[in-house]
C-alpha cells in the first residue's frame, strides 16, 4: 500500500518547491530537444522512459498495479490531457517563442484551475486564493516583461509569435482539464505513483499513435545535449517532479496547488540569469517580491475537507 503523505503546512511547502524548482529548469532543457527530432517523438521518448521507470520502481517496491477497467479508462484520459496534449504544445510552442514567454503563459494555469475548480467541482475559491494568484501573476509579468517586450518588436516573427502563443494558451488549457481531473480520481483514494505511471503510459503510448497516424518520423538525437536533456526531463521532469505535484494537489486541490505554475517562470529566469546571461531589473526584483506575497495568500487556506468529498461524487 502507498503511504499516506506527510501532514503538515511544511510538507505543502516542500511538495510546492520540489516541483516548481524542477520544473523552472525544464523550460531550459526542452530546447536541447527541439532540432534534429521531431517534438511530437520527443515527448513521446520523455514519457515511455518515465513511465518504464516508475513502473519498474512500483514493481520492486512490491506497490501493486492493477486497477480495474474503469479507472484505466480514467488514468487514458488522465494520460491524454496532461501528459500528451499538453507536452506537445509545450514543445511546438517554444520553437517560435523564448522559454521564459512559454513559461509567463503557463502561469494563467492556476486560473484556470480555479475557475475550472469552482464550475466543474464546486470547489469555492476564497478572496485570499484570488487575490494571491492576482498578485502573483502581476508579478510574472513584471519578471518577464523586458523578453515578452523584445518579441513584440519585429514585423517579421509576428506570425509565429501568435502561432506560439496560441499553443502555449492551448497547452495552459489541456493541462488544467488534466489537473482538475486527477483531482477527481485522487480523490478516489487511487495511490498517485503506480496511477502516475499508466497515465505517462498512456500518454506516451497516445503520442507514438499520433506518430505512426501522421508519418511523423521517430529519428533520434545521440548527441550528449540531448540525451542529457531527455534524461533529466524524463527522471526529474517527470518522474519526481510529477508525483511531488500530484501528491500535494491531492493534499490541498488543484486551485493552490496550480501556483506552482506562477512560481516556475521566476525560476525559469534565474536559470536564464545563471545560463543565458538574463540581466535583473528593479521591475524584475519587484514581481519576485510579488510572486512570493501571492505564494504565501494563495497556500494560507486549505480547502474544507466537506469540499473535496462533494467534489468527488
Amino acid at each position: 500500500m502507498e503511504p499516506a503523505p506527510p501532514r503538515g503546512a511544511a510538507a505543502d511547502w516542500l511538495l510546492l518547491l520540489v516541483p516548481s524548482f524542477i520544473w523552472g529548469t525544464t523550460w531550459f532543457a526542452i530546447k536541447f530537444q527541439l532540432g534534429r527530432v521531431a517534438p511530437e517523438a520527443s515527448v513521446a521518448y520523455r514519457f515511455l522512459l518515465a513511465a518504464a521507470l516508475l513502473l519498474g520502481w512500483c514493481a520492486l517496491r512490491g506497490i501493486l498495479l492493477r486497477f480495474d477497467a474503469a479507472t484505466h479508462g480514467r488514468l487514458a484520459l488522465l494520460g491524454l490531457l496532461q501528459y500528451a496534449l499538453n507536452y506537445v504544445l509545450v514543445y511546438r510552442s517554444e520553437q517560435h517563442l523564448t522559454s521564459g514567454l512559454v513559461a509567463l503563459l503557463f502561469g494563467m494555469l492556476v486560473l484556470w484551475n480555479i475557475l475550472g475548480g469552482r464550475l466543474f467541482l464546486g470547489a469555492p475559491a476564497p478572496g485570499t486564493v484570488l487575490g494571491g494568484a492576482a498578485v502573483g501573476m502581476v508579478g510574472v509579468a513584471l519578471v518577464v516583461w523586458p523578453d515578452l517586450a523584445r518579441l513584440g518588436h519585429g514585423g517579421g516573427r509576428a506570425q509565429g509569435l501568435g502561432i506560439g502563443i496560441a499553443l502555449a494558451l492551448a497547452g495552459t488549457l489541456s493541462a488544467s482539464a488534466g489537473n482538475l481531473w486527477s483531482q477527481r480520481i485522487y480523490q478516489r483514494g487511487i495511490p498517485v505513483v503506480p496511477s502516475t505511471a499508466w497515465a505517462m503510459l498512456y500518454g506516451a503510448l497516445a503520442v507514438t499513435g499520433w506518430c505512426a497516424l501522421r508519418g511523423v518520423p521517430f529519428s533520434f538525437d545521440p548527441s550528449l545535449s540531448y540525451l542529457a536533456s531527455l534524461a533529466y526531463l524524463a527522471l526529474f521532469g517527470s518522474v519526481f517532479a510529477f508525483v511531488s505535484y500530484l501528491t500535494l494537489l491531492r493534499r490541498i486541490g488543484a486551485g493552490r496547488a496550480g501556483y506552482s505554475a506562477v512560481l516556475i517562470p521566476v525560476l525559469a529566469m534565474g536559470v536564464s540569469t545563471a545560463f543565458e546571461g538574463y540581466r535583473w531589473t528593479a521591475p524584475a526584483l519587484a514581481g519576485m517580491a510579488l510572486v512570493l506575497a501571492g505564494n504565501v495568500l494563495v497556500l494560507r487556506r486549505r480547502e474544507p475537507a466537506a469540499t473535496l468529498r462533494r467534489a468527488a461524487r
